[in-house]
């Protein structure tokens, strides 16, 4: 497994791991109050707030430790240069990943339309960041298993 594939695939279980960490210990929080009150609104809002750093450290420690068992594992210093082909991965997957969140947010709008309750959008906005996240991982290791 080249270093690419190796490193998607731990990107792809810290995105998983630490969203559904959070969000099960942040879920003991949620208020039970009426759904559009202002209790459930700053929740959501702390939520999303406290997830996106929470979300960087966490990321910044996974990698961290990446690298430490990736060096123990090949002895190789550095990690690989990137080059064009990088890229040109990096940016097919990124447009699949943009695709899938368009959609996320349509549906969550949609939600609203609806008439479900705020709740249900910010589940859907969480779900689809997740979803998008693992599409665009997905589709870097398919493009590099399979040569681009």
């Amino acid at each position: 497994m080249s270093y690419q594939e190796k490193r998607n695939l731990v990107n792809l279980i810290s995105a998983v791991l630490i969203t559904t960490v959070y969000s099960v210990l942040m879920s003991q929080r949620y208020p039970q109050s009426d759904p559009y009150s202002r209790e459930v609104f700053q929740f959501w809002g702390a939520f999303f707030l406290i997830l996106i750093p929470v979300s960087i450290i966490a990321r910044i420690v996974i990698y961290i430790i990446f690298h430490i068992l990736n060096y123990i594992a090949t002895r190789e210093e550095d990690a690989p240069i990137t080059d064009e082909r990088d890229d040109l991965i990096e940016l097919r997957a990124g447009r699949f990943s943009r695709y899938v969140f368009w959609i996320g947010v349509m549906l969550a709008m949609g939600s609203l339309v609806m008439e479900l309750s705020p709740a249900t959008m910010f589940i859907i906005l969480i779900c689809t960041g997740v979803v998008s996240e693992i599409v665009s991982e997905v589709s870097q290791i398919y493009f590099y298993r399979r040569g681009f």
